[in-house]
């Protein structure tokens, strides 16, 4: 994932889950610091895409950490099903904000990951649902 370059600054709270496949059980949850990496004009609808840009980026792992998975190869390929997100409030997405991310269900090659976003002062200023088709690479 790191090696990818990306428009976000991404900044995970902890060790993610899948860094040690199966060293350990994981929760399916996780907290991922992230900002868009430069300014953006204040325009409210430019910050609206970068963050619905942002909630794809890492709302799945927390579904693979609980199952001691990792992406890619040795690991599984992932497709979203469907991705909904609903904004609550004003932002800033060239501002920090806390992703914070649950995976409620996995089963059946699909999982159900859920997040929320707060500002640095605590304010949720959007929520995120995303289905993702989890295959193991070469199965």
């Amino acid at each position: 994932w790191g090696q990818i370059p990306r428009p976000i600054d991404v900044r995970y709270v902890g060790e993610p889950g899948w860094v040690r496949p199966g060293d350990r059980p994981a929760e399916p949850h996780q907290r991922v610091w992230m900002r868009l990496d430069g300014k953006l004009p204040d325009d409210p609808l430019l910050h609206a895409c970068a963050l619905t840009y942002a909630s794809d980026l890492t709302l799945l792992d927390s579904v693979l950490s609980v199952h001691g998975e990792v992406w890619g190869p040795g690991g599984v390929v992932g497709a979203s099903l469907d991705h909904a997100l609903w904004f609550h409030r004003s932002f800033r997405a060239d501002e920090w904000f806390l992703y914070d991310c649950w995976s409620p269900s996995a089963s059946g090659a699909r999982g159900l990951a859920t997040g929320r976003m707060f500002t640095t002062d605590g304010r949720h200023i959007a929520s995120a649902v995303q289905e993702g088709l989890l295959r193991r690479v070469g199965a």
